[in-house]
């Protein structure tokens, strides 16, 4: 049987309708789930993978989540090989099994052509639950995967259409909140949104010239992805970052190493000597770490090159397990999406020296809280990651400043702020302050993105927060003559006068009603000399209030006329010389 004629022109079709079905499926996640990380930060992605569980497309909403769902779509068409039947669901989590984070819980839809199973759906978001000894599931202490959460190996809850209840009510009499059975419900029904819309397309074009045509789009971008490869000077670079606090051992810290050989039209990346895992929870997973790695090369290619299993075909990924990056079991790895930000410093400091134009400057690091406890209001329980507080700036380009307040790398895809008013519904807390932090980016003839600050007022009973991340150590980097961001803090005054500063690993429980919550994020990396920077846009910064006419002075050599707000060109001019 001869193979059907390629049609370029159709597999651009193909490939743009299957990023329009991965769009459709992330609006009905948006629509219908209920916890506020998924609906309001949308911390989720959705996808579609062939038959075998190649990645087809995706929406990357959080993209440290999105290329972790071909390994373990792959694992579980391996695994139920002829026992897969229309109207299936698979749920998984298990780190231990290609999963990432135990909180990021995914549904897998297989998706048939009349008898011939042709792929699957798929969507995974973070719960504000999962089990194990903390709310939330993030916890500190933890030094074994039991302590963090309920593992969910690849199991089928939905066999030809029918819930398994045996099953569902397993794993949700595990769970502490009945709002994550809802979110996993929004996640079923947004791989039936995706199982619809691909079996319409394979109908329209039928299945023969369906699979032909994916296959070249698969070769088409793995051309492309070679192209970006060879740009790049064939080499061996080498960077590192840096891990601050375990959660264990106080001033302890870990070194992440990469080598990156770029020949022709591979690369490979090599951690082969990075530090060996913790005895706490600050580890990654192999899924977690790779995917931070794919997610940040990305950010130096062609955005245009589809999201598909050809763009990952040039590019090799080695962490060995027992590392930081891939912790062998049973290992605590809740903290290992946010590994991801000192994996990116490693990566753009090696190849910063021989592609300039297509790195950033250094991200701000994560200093994260998540609160939970009762809410009188409602007689019930909450769990909340402030994400309007954990994201400062992002690093500057060479032609471009960083991005304001959105400092995650990880989530460099579309995580989003809470809205004011949802926070105030969703949790028993008061806002009081949300706002751009002054003088917190990096400074350079490209300055680094603004950080922010955040306080609240604490309301609810038995009260728990908790934080994670590293951002109090090390702020993020400038380059070329770009200067350092700024560092993170979260303090917690209490209503009797008494403060006290968290590390970046704790938890604080019983926290008072009427705690007021203080938190910085820093900005990120400035780019480039500074006396580079136009002296008017300093200037106009410093009429926004965002740069203090001592900055622009002391970093810019700018002066600003307090009388009029302008340039005082003879000032500067003198400032910017003897800067010289």
């Amino acid at each position: 049987m001869t193979s059907p004629e390629i049609d370029p022109v159709l597999v651009s079709i193909i490939g743009r309708a299957l990023k329009a079905i991965t769009d459709e499926m992330s609006i009905s996640m948006e629509k219908t789930t209920r916890s506020p990380i998924l609906c309001e930060a949308k911390d989720f992605v959705t996808g579609l993978y062939d038959a075998e569980g190649r990645m087809l497309e995706q929406t990357e909403n959080l993209p440290i989540l999105s290329f972790s769902l071909s390994p373990v779509c792959a694992h579980i068409a391996r695994k139920f090989a002829g026992n897969v039947f229309p109207g299936d669901v698979f749920f998984h989590n298990d780190v231990f099994s290609l999963g990432n984070q135990n909180n990021d819980v995914a549904a897998f839809k297989p998706i048939f052509v009349g008898d011939v199973l042709i792929g699957w759906s798929a969507t995974k978001g973070h719960q504000a639950d999962i089990g194990g000894n903390v709310r939330g599931g993030y916890n500190p202490n933890a030094t074994e995967v039991w302590q963090e959460a309920l593992r969910i190996p690849a199991v089928k809850v939905v066999e030809r259409g029918v819930i398994r209840q045996d099953v569902w009510d397993l794993i949700f009499a595990n769970v502490r909140l009945d709002i994550v059975q809802e979110d996993m419900r929004a996640e079923i029904g947004a791989c039936t949104v995706g199982e619809r819309r691909l079996v319409a397309l394979v109908e329209k074009y039928g299945l023969d010239r369906f699979e032909a045509h994916k296959e070249h789009l698969f070769e088409s971008t793995r051309k492309m992805m070679e192209a970006e490869i060879r740009s790049i000077p064939n080499g061996l670079y080498a960077g590192e970052g840096l891990v601050f606090f375990d959660g264990k051992n106080p001033g302890s810290k870990y070194t992440i190493r990469v080598q990156i050989t770029v020949e022709d039209s591979a690369i490979v990346f090599d951690y082969s000597d990075t530090d060996a895992q913790t005895n706490g929870f600050v580890n990654g997973t192999y899924t977690s770490s790779a995917s931070a790695t794919l997610l940040t090369f990305l950010q130096m290619v062609n955005p245009d090159i589809p999201h598909n299993d050809g763009m990952t075909r040039p590019v090799k990924i080695v962490i060995p397990e027992g590392t930081i990056l891939n912790a062998a079991y049973p290992a605590a790895t809740t903290f290992g999406n946010h590994l991801c930000p000192p994996n990116a410093d490693a990566i753009i400091r090696a190849l910063a020296p021989v592609i300039p134009r297509r790195v950033t400057a250094g991200w701000n690091n994560l200093l994260c809280s998540l609160s939970s406890g009762h809410d009188p209001r409602k007689n019930d329980a909450y769990v909340d990651i402030l994400f309007m507080g954990l994201k400062g700036g992002s690093g500057a380009m060479s032609d471009c400043d960083g991005y304001d307040h959105i400092g995650m790398i990880d989530a460099s895809g579309g995580l989003l702020d809470q809205d004011y008013e949802m926070f105030e519904q969703q949790t028993p807390h008061l806002l009081l302050e949300h706002e751009f932090l002054i003088d917190s980016a990096g400074v350079g003839r490209q300055r680094g993105g603004l950080g922010v600050r955040t306080r609240y007022r604490m309301g609810g009973e038995d009260t728990q927060v908790v934080t994670f991340g590293d951002g109090d150590e090390e702020p993020a980097f400038g380059l070329f003559g770009g200067g350092d961001g700024t560092l993170n803090r979260i303090e917690l005054r209490y209503p009797d006068g008494e403060a006290y500063r968290p590390t970046s690993k704790d938890m604080v429980t019983g926290v008072p009603s009427d705690t007021l919550y203080e938190q910085e994020a820093g900005g990120g990396g400035g780019y480039g000399d500074p006396l580079e920077r136009p002296a008017q846009k300093v200037c106009e910064e410093v009429r926004d209030g965002i740069l203090s006419r001592t900055s622009a002075r002391e970093d810019y050599g700018v002066e600003v006329d307090p009388l009029t707000g302008l340039v005082d060109e003879e000032a500067t001019a003198e400032l910017r010389g003897s800067e010289r």
